[in-house]
Formats: structure tokens, C-alpha cells, sequence
């Protein structure tokens, strides 16, 4: 899978290119979950529009895996014992379009895994058997240094607000909107920042 040509997108089009990548991949399995991809990423938008997070939050609870699809690695990398690094990818792709409270929560969910497993310790045993899985490629639980550090980010509570909806989004049963719901927010967001 190539990294998408972003240098064509604008402001203008961003939300169609992401709208687009759900249509096409967004029925992909999703790394050993019950659910796909897309149902994944709108089951953490929903929750997050369910909790009136606001525009920006609910985008980055939309596209926080959206690193899945602009990355060079296989798609079975997870599979082979590779991380992928989607996080960062996907942040890199967004950036130019939207704020760095999105990017910062879309960057920083696996290192929120991390930290929670570090933090709070029920977390870990709410973990799916894919979410440890991974969470062992990316690292394991982040040492007493890297979570003091990580504390640091100024948006820390959306960061782990976003991780805690990305954990619950992987229930079959449950219906949400389509991507195109959430797409008058996403341009919202957009304009916002590029006006900015």
C-alpha cells in the first residue's frame, strides 16, 4: 500500500479524500477485531458526538485510525510482528488540515494505550485480545520516564478521551451514523484551522 499524494489535497478536499478512503477500505477487517475498520472509527466518533466533545474531538475520534490507510507498510504488518505506526502517519496526513488538538490525540493514541497501562491498573484488563497483541509491538506499558514525559502534553485529557472511545469502538451490535454524518463537522473543524 503507497502513501497517498497528499500534496493535491487543499482544505477544499480533504474531507472528500477521507470520505472517500472510507468508502472503498473502510470494510476491512480490523487487526483481529470483531468489527471493521469504519465501524471502529464511527463507533468512537458516536461516542464521542454522545458525550458533546465538540467538533474537534469528535474528528479526531473519527480519524484516529485513518493511519491505517497511509502507510507503506503491508497490510498484514501487524500479522508479521510489525508495528506500522499508523499513529504518526495519519497525523502526518491530517496536519496540514487540522489542529494539533487532532493530530496530538490521532499521533498519540497508541502512546495513550501505553501510558493507561502504566496508570491505571484496571485498564490493561479491559484490553481486547487484539488491543494486547498490539499493544506488545508498540512497545508494552511506558516506563516511570516516558510517563512523566508524556504527562506533559497539554492535551493529555483528549488524548485519553479519545483512547478510551477507540477501546470501546469494537462492538458488532452497534449501529452508528455513516462517515458522511460526521463530514459537515470534519469541514467545520478544517475551516476553523485553515483560517486560523
Amino acid at each position: 500500500m503507497s502513501r497517498p499524494d497528499v500534496s493535491q489535497l487543499s482544505a477544499d478536499t480533504i474531507v472528500d479524500f477521507l470520505g472517500d478512503i472510507f468508502e472503498r477500505r473502510g470494510a476491512e477487517s480490523y487487526l483481529g477485531e470483531d468489527v471493521t475498520m469504519s465501524q471502529h472509527m464511527l463507533q468512537g466518533a458516536q461516542l464521542a458526538e454522545q458525550a458533546s466533545a465538540g467538533d474537534a474531538i469528535i474528528a479526531a475520534a473519527l480519524l484516529h485510525d485513518i493511519g491505517h490507510y497511509t502507510n507503506e507498510f503491508p497490510d498484514d504488518a501487524l500479522e508479521q510482528g510489525i508495528d506500522n505506526h499508523h499513529d504518526e502517519a495519519g497525523a502526518a496526513v491530517l496536519a496540514p488540515f487540522f489542529p494539533s488538538i487532532v493530530t496530538d490525540c490521532v499521533r498519540h493514541h497508541v502512546a495513550a494505550k501505553r501510558y493507561l497501562c502504566s496508570t491505571d491498573v484496571e485498564y490493561f484488563s479491559k484490553l481486547s485480545d487484539a488491543s494486547v497483541h498490539t499493544l506488545n509491538l508498540q512497545g508494552g506499558p511506558m516506563s516511570e520516564a516516558e510517563v512523566a514525559e508524556f504527562a506533559k502534553n497539554p492535551n493529555l485529557d483528549n488524548i485519553l478521551r479519545v483512547r478510551i472511545w477507540d477501546d470501546l469502538g469494537k462492538d458488532p451490535a452497534v449501529s452508528t451514523p455513516d462517515f458522511w454524518h460526521y463530514a459537515p463537522i470534519l469541514q467545520r473543524v478544517v475551516d476553523a484551522h485553515t483560517r486560523a
